[in-house]
């Protein structure tokens, strides 16, 4: 009995290193994951899982995230003193006690044997459902973008925007010192969204979303804390947006998790999709937040490379975008440098360099050369 319960560890923990090893290697062949995966399987995955959860008017996933912590928490309370015996340290145990070591070696495998099988389980159901989208094929690749740009060419677009912005920004607030003031809920910003994505110009990021599942998290209060605006369950494929954010940010952030949902893993391109979706919506208040949204990335980036040229830019912006831009600032003031967000943006960080971002979060400033390239 003993050797067959140390048999199935072997195997639990070898299927594990099988696992991580046919990911990594996947980001050798992003041409396969695209066709095969991403504008394959996947759309049907996508399209089955927002039908069967998308009618539900709360996140499922949610509850699904909310069990399984419980039943974690539950199972590491119960195994906590299997976890933590070393082997070696109860072979030292006299030999007058060698049942009692055989059975705790026993209890010891089987924990761990669970632990590694749980593990496999979760990281295949994860890839399987979503997940092979971060070993896709890259955005600029696929549009057939430049990854480089000359200062001269960020300087122009991101005056085109700004110029595009401010025309946005009078049409929908007269007085230039005043922000834009976003008055429908994400429940109606939810239902005219998906018209974005249809509009594309780009035929590879064409797509219809319908039937919709994106929803206010349930966790929006941790999700605040935690620093971030919102998220895709993978298992579930529902989208989620954090319930208190009502600002310029809100249009856009409802595309990004929608792009997501696409199965646009990486932030970036989420970003770069995003923003074009917002700019070819019918909706002016769409076009303006992926208007300044995108305008933000790009006078970061004229920042670093020609601080007089973003100031002359910055210069010429109608005042009340700057006011937009601080609405956002103030609402996640409370929030900034609290050990809470410090961990979970560390923790986010390993994850993207463990998901084909190696760069980690500084990946979001990729957007920059896909905004520029495409114009």
């Amino acid at each position: 009995m003993l050797r067959t319960k140390k048999r199935h560890l072997i195997i639990a923990v070898s299927l594990l290193l099988v696992q991580v090893l046919l990911y990594y290697s996947l980001r050798n062949v992003p041409e396969l994951v695209e066709t095969y995966y991403s504008n394959g399987i996947y759309s049907y995955i996508s399209r089955a899982m927002r039908i069967g959860l998308g009618w539900i008017p709360f996140s499922f996933g949610d509850l699904v995230y909310g069990a399984g912590i419980i039943m974690i928490l539950r199972w590491l309370w119960i195994s906590k003193k299997d976890l933590i015996v070393l082997p070696f340290s109860v072979m030292l145990s006299r030999k007058r006690y060698k049942n009692k070591v055989y059975a705790k070696l026993a209890t010891v495998r089987k924990r761990y044997t669970q632990l590694f099988m749980s593990l496999n389980l979760i990281l295949f159901t994860f890839h399987v459902l979503w997940g092979f989208n971060y070993y896709r094929q890259p955005l600029n690749v696929t549009l057939k973008i430049e990854k480089e740009y000359s200062t001269e060419d960020l300087k122009r677009v991101t005056l085109e925007i700004a110029m595009l912005s401010n025309a946005l920004h009078q049409t929908l607030q007269p007085v230039d010192s005043l922000p834009v003031v976003f008055n429908r809920s994400q429940d109606e910003l939810f239902k005219i969204a998906p018209s974005g994505f249809k509009n594309l110009k780009q035929s590879q990021l064409r797509q219809s979303l319908t039937p919709l599942s994106i929803k206010k998290s349930l966790l929006t209060m941790p999700l605040t804390h935690m620093g971030y605006s919102g998220y895709l369950n993978p298992i579930t494929g529902e989208a989620h947006t954090n319930a208190w954010i009502n600002c310029y940010k809100t249009p856009v952030l409802i595309l990004h998790e929608m792009s997501h949902q696409l199965g646009f893993a990486k932030e970036n391109e989420a970003n770069f999709v995003a923003i074009h979706a917002g700019l070819n919506h019918e909706d002016p208040y769409f076009q303006y937040s992926a208007s300044i949204f995108g305008l933000k990335y790009l006078l970061n980036d004229l920042y670093t490379k020609d601080p007089a040229a973003f100031e002359k830019i910055k210069d010429q912006l109608r005042p009340g975008i700057l006011e937009n831009y601080q609405e956002l600032r103030d609402f996640w003031a409370p929030y900034n440098d609290s050990f809470i967000e410090k961990v979970s943006q560390a923790t986010y960080n390993q994850y993207l360099k463990a998901n084909n971002q190696p760069d980690g979060m500084k990946t979001y400033s990729y957007v920059v050369a896909l905004l520029v390239n495409s114009q």
